[in-house]
Parts: C-alpha cells; sequence; structure tokens
C-alpha cells in the first residue's frame, strides 16, 4: 500500500518511514503543507498521515483543499493538537481519524491498516479464497487450516490482489503501492500459498498484469506455460511471457 506522510520533524519522519516500511508500505515524505499538498494532487495513495502544524500550508488547510477537490483518500490526522475542539475541527474538515501525540507505534499502524481495509470497502476482516484464508486484521494467512509464512512484503502482496479479486493489476500498479521487486516477490507468494508441490511454478517471462480469481485456488492442474499461469489464482495477462512524539 502506498501512504504519503506529511510531517515536518525530521526526527519523525525517519522514525515514522523507517517503522511504516518495514511494516511492508510504500511511504513518500512531505516537509510542508505545500509539498504535501502537490503529492497529494499528484498520486494515488492508499492513507495520508497529515500533522496539522505545518509550515507553508497548514494540515487543515491541506485538507480542506483535498476535500474541495474531490480527493477522497483517507487521512489521518497526526498533531500534538489536543482538545476536542482541535478533533472536532479535523472530523469536520474530512479526516477519517484523528491521533494524538504522544502516541504508540503499534496503535498507528492499527488505523492505518484499518484505513487501507476501508478503502476496499471490506466488513469482514477475513478474505476467503477457496481453501485459503487471509485474516487482514491478525495478518495470518492460512491454507487448509495450516498457518503460512509470509514476510510483510509478501503479504501486502496478497492482501493487494485479494481486495482486487477478478480485477487485472498491472505490474506498474503494485510497484507503485507496494515495492519494485514484484517477480521475486510474486513467486515467493505463490510457493508459499501452494505448498512444496508446486514449487516449480514460476512467472514466464515479463508479465505486465496479475489476477486472483476467487475459486482458481482449487484449479492447481490448468497451471501452463502457454497460458502464462503463475500460479492457482495468479495469472499473468502478457501473452509473451513503542511511543513517538514530535
Amino acid at each position: 500500500m502506498h501512504l504519503l506522510l506529511i510531517e515536518d520533524s525530521p526526527r519523525l519522519q525517519a522514525s515514522l518511514g523507517r517503522g511504516l516500511r518495514k511494516a511492508g508500505y510504500v511511504v513518500d515524505i512531505a516537509s510542508d503543507g505545500n509539498e504535501g499538498l502537490w503529492l497529494a494532487q499528484s498520486n494515488r495513495y492508499d492513507v495520508i498521515i497529515l500533522d496539522l502544524m505545518l509550515p507553508g500550508l497548514d494540515g487543515l488547510s491541506l485538507l480542506r483543499r483535498l476535500r474541495t477537490e474531490q480527493n477522497g483518500t483517507h487521512v489521518l490526522i497526526l498533531t500534538a493538537r489536543d482538545t476536542v475542539e482541535n478533533r472536532v475541527a479535523g472530523l469536520q474538515t474530512g479526516a477519517d481519524d484523528y491521533l494524538i501525540k504522544p502516541f504508540a507505534f503499534e496503535e498507528l499502524l492499527a488505523r492505518v491498516q484499518a484505513l487501507c481495509r476501508r478503502s476496499y470497502q471490506r466488513k469482514s476482516p477475513r478474505i476467503n479464497i477457496g481453501d485459503l484464508e487471509i485474516d487482514t486484521v491478525a495478518r495470518i494467512v492460512r491454507r487448509k487450516g495450516k498457518p503460512i509464512e509470509l514476510t510483510a512484503r509478501e503479504f501486502m502482496l496478497l492482501e493487494y490482489l485479494a481486495f482486487r479479486r477478478g480485477h487485472v493489476v498491472s505490474r506498474t500498479e503494485i510497484e507503485t503501492h507496494i515495492y519494485s521487486d514484484t517477480a521475486e516477490v510474486m513467486s515467493n507468494v505463490i510457493g508459499k500459498a501452494q505448498g512444496d508441490e508446486f514449487n516449480s511454478a514460476s512467472p514466464h517471462g515479463r508479465a505486465c498484469g496479475f489476477v486472483l480469481h476467487s475459486l482458481v485456488w482449487r484449479q492447481c492442474d490448468r497451471i501452463s506455460r502457454d497460458a502464462k499461469w503463475l500460479g492457482p489464482g495468479i495469472r499473468s495477462r502478457s501473452r509473451h511471457r513503542h511511543g513517538f512524539s514530535g
């Protein structure tokens, strides 16, 4: 998932950027309101983490501009302004959540995850695809009831495709929202989700897009070089191939 952090504290930029990237997110960082507004207008983000006390353009004015422009990206305000009036103003201006500094990183991460799920209108924290179950809250994947160990980025990729199952997701979109080493991590996810008996399946050539279907985790026998199957349910569309403050 692709996040925008708008925060003027270098220390908090570094600590949050490091923590969020370790959790598997792609993070862009802006140091002032004008830069943050430009990035928000120029890119598609899953969540914006927004400080209120910013140089150039304050956070509330930035948020007001985005909502006036019909930009519906979920916004989490992260600020030291802790009065009820401040919180009401932020939420009424269009923020989706409000977290006060100092804060626990684990809580921030949980709130970001919740907003990402809301982006794809998931009412249930669990996604079931055949015999595969993805728990987006506990961040656990099981196949036939047995847990599958995935890295944070591997989980992100599987979750991202699951949210869009049945729709083609381009390589560019994956690289923009998650990370650039798509082919390697895709192969890892496929191998772990399928089990040892299917670990030989891997991407062929340069795939331009992937699609996760609702039932094809059961269609392992249909993997074909000609069809460019990358694994059961993941198919190429190419024919050629704990506290923080600040």
